[in-house]
């Protein structure tokens, strides 16, 4: 009966969130944000009955929808690595639906009910994601994802906007046509497509190998932003600030590093890899995007560009960690996907939050606004330093198992890469807050008005940047993300130092 209640759980925590959607698209537009609150606490009570399961030594949780073929089935299951990024996904979705409403009213949002279903759809496509059994129900909600989160890059229906919109398609939708020539061939080649740990495609050809590696990773560099197949991520900036935070902190990009973390560590595996040069390519392009990134991020004078850019370096982090290919590497990336997902979003809140009250989004123009919006800025602070790698914020926690990864694989250039990236990143956030608070305002402008942020838009953003702390202080305090990271890096490695 308890394994039968745990499997509900599963499938309720992928389902339910699409059955508010449909409920927002069919009842009357006041109830839109009732019924994202009702699906947002539902989920996350059904995420947060599963760590004690998964960490138990247990058989894993799980559902079987739809048998296609013998050995072929559309099949959740939820294991330490799928649950880290379930937790995220759940957890933020209750923070970001109350930050949607006040930042909704503040900006007059058109077509709500579409935005609260576009958003609740995207988070039923990434609890999908993060539960799927095989690589076929992973390219399909993988794919799904795309589809569901374009109406909200393209929501205010601006030139602009249809533009970033077609942009994030093509890009994503090819990156989605590598997974799946990937998925078809590696179907093919060994007649299966469960998620294994360390891996299951060993003993085939090293060209096969090296061009089937090469399509899984293009499939998740996409969404993750790896360059050159980056750019959709800052266009698809013009994008409302709770899309923005959605995509950087929880969906799109999210589902490409962890899609970079199952080809890695259940698809090919250390054993597989440690046969041809793959990995060494993906750390090669993870560093070039990291100090390119850093560099762009710092020219930069529209404040979501900015963030945007940050994004793009920290994605990088993550994959390179789990490219290293080492237990605390791994440890690390998987603990840096949930801590840069906390940082980020209070990063996007507090950019929603000065946009929404004062309609500017160019740091040249924040000069003393601090003074008026001092917790919006004080939270951008924290989240600033967390991202920079600050002992006592989650940041640093993930980026000193990230250096130890480096040291361990005794890869020094790209643990320089990773500490000159560090000082970059305090090199092009902490001169916000400088601005915010010591800049000189015009006379007459923003800054000599008075008043925050609603509630609504103040109030995640701290809940947000306290996490950061508490993460920072207390790595397993919540939702045992340090254990579910440690037991992910056993079962691909078979062990932890």
């Amino acid at each position: 009966m308890i394994e039968m209640t745990h499997n509900f759980y599963v499938l309720a925590a992928v389902f339910v969130p699409f059955a508010a959607s449909l409920l927002i698209l069919l009842s009357p537009k006041r109830w839109a944000e009732v019924w994202s609150w009702v699906a947002a606490i539902l989920t996350l009570i059904c995420v947060a009955m599963l760590p004690g399961t998964v960490l138990g030594g247990g058989a894993q949780p799980g559902w079987h929808l739809l048998s296609l073929v013998p050995g072929l089935a559309l099949e959740l299951r939820v294991d330490a690595l799928g649950l880290t990024f379930g937790c995220l996904a759940a957890g933020l979705w209750v923070i970001t639906t109350l930050y949607s409403g006040g930042y909704a009213r503040a900006d007059h949002m058109q077509n709500r009910p579409r935005y609260f279903a576009s958003f609740a759809a995207a988070i039923g496509t990434a609890m999908g994601v993060a539960f799927s059994g095989n690589l076929l129900t992973f390219l399909l909600f993988y794919e799904l994802l795309t589809v569901v989160t374009w109406p909200l890059v393209a929501h205010k229906e601006t030139p602009e906007a249809i533009a970033g919109g077609r942009r994030y398609l093509v890009y994503t939708l090819l990156g989605g046509l590598a997974l799946t020539v990937a998925v078809v061939w590696t179907w093919v080649l060994t007649g299966q497509l469960d998620f294994q740990p360390g891996g299951f495609l060993q003993g085939q050809p090293v060209v096969t190998s090296m061009v089937l590696f090469g399509l899984f990773m293009f499939g998740g560099g996409v969404k993750a932003a790896i360059m050159p197949a980056h750019a959709w991520l800052p266009a698809a900036m013009v994008a409302p600030t709770p899309v923005s935070a959605l995509l950087h902190a929880v969906a799109v990009v999210k589902a490409g590093v962890f899609c970079c973390l199952r080809v890695l560590g259940f698809v090919f595996g250390p054993e597989s890899l440690s046969h041809f040069s793959g990995t060494n390519i993906v750390l090669v392009f993870c560093a070039t995007t990291i100090v390119a990134g850093s560099i762009l991020a710092l020219r930069q004078d529209h404040l979501k560009s900015r963030l945007a850019y940050s994004t793009v370096v920290h994605l990088s982090y993550i994959v390179l960690g789990a490219a290293l290919m080492t237990p605390l590497a791994t440890t690390g990336a998987i603990l840096h996907m949930v801590n840069h997902g906390l940082t980020k979003i209070t990063l996007f809140f507090c950019a929603g939050a000065i946009y929404g009250t004062t309609h500017l989004d160019r740091i040249s123009q924040m000069r003393g606004l601090g003074r008026r919006m001092p917790w919006t800025f004080g939270m951008f602070a924290v989240a600033s330093l967390s991202l920079t790698g600050i002992p006592g914020l989650c940041g640093f926690v993930s980026k000193l198992y990230l250096a130890r990864g480096a040291i361990e694989a005794e890869a020094y250039v790209y643990l320089a890469v990773m500490i000159g990236a560090s000082v970059l990143t305090a090199a092009y956030l902490l001169p916000v807050v400088w601005t915010g608070f010591f800049g000189k305002p015009e006379p007459g402008g923003e800054a000599d008005k008075k008043g925050e942020a609603s509630l609504a838009m103040v109030l995640p953003l701290i809940i947000t940047a306290f996490l950061t702390l508490v993460f920072g202080m207390f790595p397993g305090a919540i939702g045992s993300q340090l254990a579910l990271a440690r037991e992910v890096a056993q079962q691909v490695f078979g062990g932890m130092p």
